[in-house]
């Protein structure tokens, strides 16, 4: 692959804004779909523009969604907290490996306010000293910068009576809610709740020869930010009352984790009808026309 092809598919939204700029109307491919229609030995740029083109030309090309620009940026602010709060996780996780180094423990937070004076009162060599103190200082300046973010994103909240509708939901917050609808996009675009499920890797892999069906584990070939953020919010969901029964139900058959991400499929169904009565409200369907 060449430089330039290696830079464009590294920027696919700044190549959609830069064909849209000169007049072309662009087209993401499915990359697994297309090559389960077209499969070639020979694999280059060359020869996969013009497969691609041959796909497009017969109107055969299968396509995926290209998020429209509010929800592309939406997605950046989302995800960029996501990273930082994993950032503030691995520095909190080296302090912790210091602080094994010396058989040091605590059974309470490291973060609050008393547990930083016992950081500060622990007997640790210099150089450890200098370590956790300056992964503290990181810590502190990212924290700055996740509050910052999160007032922008409670200001979107606001605005958008969508999270309002999924918060009812249990397990599922403001930052949860807007993740999920910037992750989903237009609902509208999903004809069932089981086809988002199958688009976010939540449905099982099934295996069919003659009579026989086998289901495997969950496909994992969707967006793995919407499945990451409704297996961050199954934990809960699965003790509410809404949900418990179901949960102990597939828990005795199949294993908590098999019943976790049950939970996580059918937080997914639920919001799945919450958007779409709440689309439904915000923009109702005209009554035709009579003769």
């Amino acid at each position: 692959m060449s430089r330039w092809a290696r830079q464009w598919r590294s920027r696919p939204r700044w190549l959609i804004e830069l064909l849209r700029d000169y007049g072309f109307e662009p087209h993401m491919a499915h990359p697994l779909q297309c090559k389960a229609i077209a499969s070639a030995r020979l694999k280059n740029d060359k020869v996969d523009a013009a497969i691609l083109a041959h796909l497009l030309r017969a109107d055969l090309l299968p396509e995926a969604w290209i998020a429209p620009q509010p929800v592309r940026e939406q997605r950046a602010v989302l995800r960029h907290r996501a990273q930082l709060v994993r950032l503030r996780t691995l520095i909190r996780n080296r302090i912790h490996a210091v602080l094994a180094d010396h058989g040091c423990d605590r059974g309470s937070s490291n973060w609050s306010a008393p547990g930083r004076r016992w950081l500060d009162e622990l007997p640790l060599p210099t150089a450890s000293r200098m370590v956790v103190a300056n992964m503290l200082e990181t810590i502190d300046a990212l924290q700055v910068v996740i509050d910052r973010v999160d007032a922008q994103l409670a200001e979107t909240a606001k605005a958008d009576p969508r999270v309002k509708a999924l918060t009812v939901l249990p397990g599922v917050g403001r930052l949860t809610a807007l993740t999920i609808l910037a992750e989903v996009g237009d609902v509208n675009r999903f004809p069932s709740a089981r086809k988002l499920a199958s688009w976010a890797g939540l449905t099982p892999t099934v295996r069919g020869s003659d009579r026989t069906v086998r289901y495997g584990h969950i496909s994992k070939q969707g967006d793995p930010w919407l499945r990451w953020i409704l297996n961050e919010a199954a934990p809960t969901a699965k003790r509410s009352p809404q949900f418990v029964a179901h949960y102990e139900q597939i828990a005795h058959r199949r294993g908590k984790k098999i019943a976790t991400i049950a939970i996580a499929r059918k937080l997914l169904t639920h919001a799945y009808h919450l958007l779409r009565e709440a689309e439904a409200e915000q923009h109702p369907k005209e009554p035709a026309a009579t003769a």
